[in-house]
């Protein structure tokens, strides 16, 4: 196909996009970990949700795992960003396992939240997708049943909580906000006391990425969200997007992932990333783009994020260097 016979496209480019600080901070803990102690450096779970991140780092030395009874005991561990069950912990120290949390500080603070409530008596419910890993380390954080579940607005009509005068609510990190809001405002209106967040538990990334989506979903014929097909948040973004007014909305992790025979007669795409997509998969999606349409590419801005995370102190450059 020449230049000139090509159809015409713009393509808007979404930002903010791509990484938040919690997925590059746990990128760089197995990073500085195989700098640090060499391969191979063991990893429980994928320590984001994303395919090409995984495969990258194991090509570095990394060795993922689905529990710790596969990790050897002379070998550093690193538990991934979604978080973990008090009984995973329990399990390393038990074992003298060399462990480096690369849980995303965001998560911690629901983790604190649902300890601080049983301290004060007040049994916490979980908003959450069932069988995420994020949910599953937050459930974990009490013994089993303690902390109340539920996904649906239908889950919290029907909760019935030990005392209900007696109630607070956490959230996973990486929900819609719209349908959280819906969710949250049932358990208000069923019981009144219960306990809010101070700030919402879903994290700034999600909430940028998904009103980013929103304001610019009604001016396309498609949207893409690059991400696996796992990711919470990438997927809660191809939602946003339909629910915003783009039917056609699609998560893609390659640009074979992608109908090209559908786009023809669409003019107005949008193309963005999950918080655990790296901007070298979205790159390459619009190069394909570029390939098959005269592409004209209009950057869309809806703010800035500057939020960054330390790495652990044992991984910090000065505690390298000393090593």
């Amino acid at each position: 196909m020449t230049p000139a016979s090509k159809p015409e496209l713009r393509l808007y480019l979404l930002a903010p996009r791509g990484y938040c600080a919690g997925v590059a901070r746990a990128i760089e803990i197995v990073e500085a970990a195989l700098v640090k102690w060499g391969a191979p450096v063991y990893v429980r779970h994928e320590i984001v949700h994303n395919q090409y991140v995984v495969r990258t780092l194991r090509q570095q030395g990394a060795i993922f795992v689905d529990e710790l009874d596969e990790c050897p005991e002379d070998r550093p561990v690193v538990l991934s960003a979604h978080g973990v069950s008090k009984g995973v912990h329990h399990e390393a120290l038990q074992r003298n396992l060399m462990v480096v949390d690369a849980v995303c500080p965001l998560v911690s603070k629901v983790h604190v939240a649902i300890q601080r409530n049983k301290r004060q008596g007040l049994q916490s419910v979980m908003i959450g997708h069932a069988g995420h890993p994020e949910t599953i380390g937050t459930l974990g954080q009490l013994p089993e049943g303690e902390v109340l579940f539920v996904e649906t607005v239908e889950d919290a009509e029907q909760l019935q909580p030990d005392d209900p005068d007696k109630l607070a609510y956490v959230t996973q990190t990486t929900l819609s906000v719209d349908e959280t809001e819906r969710i949250s405002s049932t358990l208000s209106r069923r019981f009144p006391s219960i306990r809010k967040p101070h700030k919402s538990d879903i994290c700034y990334a999600t909430t940028n990425r998904q009103n980013a989506v929103k304001k610019v979903a009604p001016q396309l014929d498609a949207l893409f969200v690059v991400g696996s097909p796992n990711s919470s948040n990438s997927n809660r973004m191809v939602e946003v997007g339909q629910a915003a007014g783009c039917s056609y909305s699609r998560l893609v992790a390659t640009p074979e992932c992608i109908a090209w025979d559908e786009l023809n007669s669409m003019r107005r795409i949008g193309l963005t990333a999950g918080a655990s997509a790296p901007e070298v998969l979205l790159q390459s999606i619009k190069a394909a783009f570029e390939e098959r349409f005269d592409v004209t590419t209009v950057e869309t801005d809806h703010g800035k994020e500057s939020v960054v995370f330390n790495l652990p102190k044992v991984l910090r450059p000065e505690t390298v260097a000393e090593t």
